[in-house]
């Protein structure tokens, strides 16, 4: 693709909940604008943009998908972002590389869903203006004016309709352009409309919500509002620039209809891409390097290119995809990861179209652009010169909530399951890989059920591991309540050299955090002194076995008083085993009690389903510790054993619609309450018996 002047460039990211028709409507502006020759669609695995397997598999979107193109004298860019919560991360970080956000709405009653606000709090945060898209009213029970109160209310924003749709459901046949009060009807999937009169009975309804958008439009300029308060006639061009200024400065937002499967409106809104929606020079400064530097859209300014997503695959290896925010760069050359500090060339370069690469020479300001093969570049990077490094900061991933212990289904896969699991995370910021070293178990950590199974269905398809996934194992410990004293003797006689050593021993619990202790009170050379390390090892070698189920031992001090040794038949193991055997005898005496790790947890959640939630916190043996109002939210910390929050994700999504969020983390051990912890060294004990 050729390069564009940087005023005729448009990033626009489509953004909505899971099945609001955002790919099918991407596909719609593609197939219209001429990008693609045949018309995509989800169902029939035609999409450009939903083009992995896991995709058409399961009918959605998993990561944000690039098409570029031209339209109109204009380079657009596409960014087809996922709806489901579990990816609204790869969606979100995409953001930084559109200047602008269109909000696909469906017409149905459930129109806007939390994952579409979360959305488009970001893009406020961001600063990017944004535009509605009304889709899917072609359906049963749909209703545009609903869906506009709804969005209203939920995103406290100014809505402005450029235009109302013709016909309702299955009649639904295109719409009234309030701009130039013409009714605008399609009749098959081309694309192709016919412009008409609008009909009768619509006419007052029109002519109503053109006087409503005029005066929205009217008050981006002070001479045009005074204008139109003194009964002047508003221009076709004096409205189209108000337009522009209002989108730019993001002081309304636009609403338009159209139906993705039918290219309704598909071509009306590229026509308002192209003249309303902010170029890469309308956007305000970008900061770098933790604000001390403001970036600008200009070809001659420092180099600033922001890595914001990265694609590994096999076969092809692994493609960067980029964001040019200053200067500019070409093919076959080398540039500075400011991040890394390393050098990478980019022996390619490429403008995307789905799964499919442009190639192209030369990038600059606005540009969205990939590049294959880079040694160590990873999303987050900044490319920039290396004698004015600069690095952009990009969306932290979030927390994962729920963790799963995965295995290899075939003996001799485990070196496929860890390498395939790294290649996952270098593409998917939002998985956390660790081994449990009391467990060792490896843990995969995700946003959820449905996360998982696409990771695991990746991992089959790209690298042959097929992964068994279970319930982590609870990394449970034990210690001691009570002191004891006691021997610990080992003896034996094989008819050579024997194994002979005497300790003696006391046991005291230390502190919840303090650990183990190990104090040699040996005195006069009872035991010598080459043999008391040994009789430590032996005690901490039993303490990883516990006595109760089999978890380590913890904050427990043990002092070495006394004993014996034989000048022939002693050695370092006779006092190892001596150690051990006492250890083991007189920690039974010592109370031992179990000890679960309880966890630090912070839910957001609506005031209406505060106490949903607290009530089941307090089912799950959570302690709640306080709460802090925000907006029409709570804010609850409690501490909660882990055991009970391994399925806590799904509940709480079930609980609050969808609208609650939690991270946790590790916080403390306590003692797990007596009949629970019966039954847990029951279980333990029934395991050791099988095995």
């Amino acid at each position: 693709m050729k390069r564009f002047e940087v005023d005729k460039v448009r990033n626009v990211a489509l953004i909505g909940h899971g099945g609001s028709g955002k790919t099918s409507f991407a596909e719609a502006m593609l197939y219209v604008a001429g990008a693609s020759k045949r018309f995509g669609k989800i169902d029939d695995d035609t999409s450009i943009l939903n083009f992995e397997p896991e995709e058409k598999g399961h009918k959605l979107t998993i990561s944000t998908s690039i098409a570029s193109f031209e339209y109109a004298k204009h380079k657009v860019t596409l960014l087809d972002t996922p709806g489901y919560d579990v990816f609204l991360y790869d969606g979100t970080s995409s953001l930084m590389a559109a200047e602008a956000a269109v909000l696909v709405a469906s017409g149905e009653a459930d129109g806007i869903k939390f994952e579409a606000v979360k959305m488009w709090n970001r893009c406020e945060e961001l600063g990017l203006p944004r535009a509605v898209l009304v889709t899917k009213l072609d359906k049963e029970n749909t209703d545009f004016n609903a869906v506009l109160d709804k969005m209203t209310d939920e995103l406290g924003v100014s809505l402005v309709p450029l235009q109302l749709p013709l016909g309702r459901e299955l009649d639904f046949k295109g719409y009234i352009d309030l701009l130039k009060m013409k009714a605008v009807t399609f009749s098959d999937e081309s694309g192709k409309s016919a412009v008409g009169d609008i009909p009768g009975d619509m006419a007052d309804a029109a002519q109503a919500a053109r006087d409503a958008m005029i005066e929205n439009l009217v008050e981006t300029d002070d001479a045009l509002m005074e204008k139109f308060f003194e009964g002047e006639e508003i221009s076709d061009e004096e409205l189209n620039t108000a337009l522009r200024a209002g989108m730019v400065s993001g002081q309304f937002v636009p609403v338009v209809v159209g139906c993705g499967t039918k290219a309704i409106g598909a071509g009306a809104l590229l026509d308002l891409v192209v003249a309303a929606f902010p170029s890469p020079t309308d956007r305000a400064p970008v900061l770098a390097n933790d604000g001390e530097v403001e970036l600008t859209a200009d070809e001659s300014g420092p180099l600033a290119v922001l890595v914001f997503k990265t694609i590994s695959d096999p076969f092809a290896g692994r493609l960067n995809l980029m964001r040019v925010f200053s200067g500019k760069l070409s093919v076959d050359a080398s540039y500075w990861n400011a991040t890394k500090e390393t050098e990478d060339r980019f022996g390619n370069m490429g403008s995307l179209m789905g799964k499919e690469l442009d190639p192209v020479s030369e990038v600059g300001p606005g540009d969205i652009f990939a590049v294959p093969k880079l040694k160590s570049t990873n999303s987050g990077d900044t490319f920039s010169d290396k004698k004015n490094p600069l690095t952009i900061p990009i969306e932290a991933p979030p927390t994962p909530l729920i963790t799963f212990a995965a295995y290899p289904k075939s003996k001799g896969d485990e070196e496929k399951l860890g390498q395939g699991i790294k290649k996952m995370q270098d593409e998917d910021p939002t998985l956390r890989i660790g081994r449990e070293p009391q467990t060792l178990e490896l843990l995969i950590s995700c946003m959820g059920r449905l996360h998982i199974d696409i990771v695991t269905e990746r991992m089959k398809r790209k690298y042959s591991a097929e992964v068994a996934l279970r319930t982590p194992k609870i990394p449970y410990r034990e210690t001691l309540k009570g002191s004891t004293k006691v021997q610990g003797r080992h003896k034996k006689q094989s008819g050579g050299r024997g194994q002979f050593a005497d300790t003696w021993i006391e046991i005291k619990p230390r502190k919840r955090g303090e650990g183990f202790a190990f104090v040699n009170k040996i005195v006069g050379g009872s035991i010598p002194r080459q043999y008391i390390p040994a009789v430590e090892a032996g005690i901490k070698e039993r303490m990883e076995k516990g006595v109760l189920a089999g978890y380590p031992m913890v904050d427990v001090e043990v002092i070495l008083y006394d004993g014996k040794y034989h000048d022939v038949d002693s050695s370092e193991m006779a006092f190892k085993i001596a150690g051990s055997v006492g250890f083991k005898a007189g920690s039974v005496q010592c109370k031992p009690v179990l000890l679960e790790p309880i966890h630090s947890v912070t839910i957001t959640v609506p005031d209406t389903y505060l106490g949903d939630v607290i009530g089941d916190l307090n089912s799950r043996r959570g302690r709640v510790l306080g709460m802090d109002p925000g907006t029409s939210v709570q804010v609850v910390k409690a501490n909660v054993p882990l055991s009970e929050m391994q399925e806590y994700a799904p509940d709480l999504r079930s609980m609050t619609s969808g609208r609650g969020v939690f991270s946790m983390e590790f916080d403390h051990y306590e003692e797990v309450p007596g009949q629970l912890a019966e039954k847990i060294i029951a279980e333990a004990q029934t395991d050791d018996d099988e095995e």
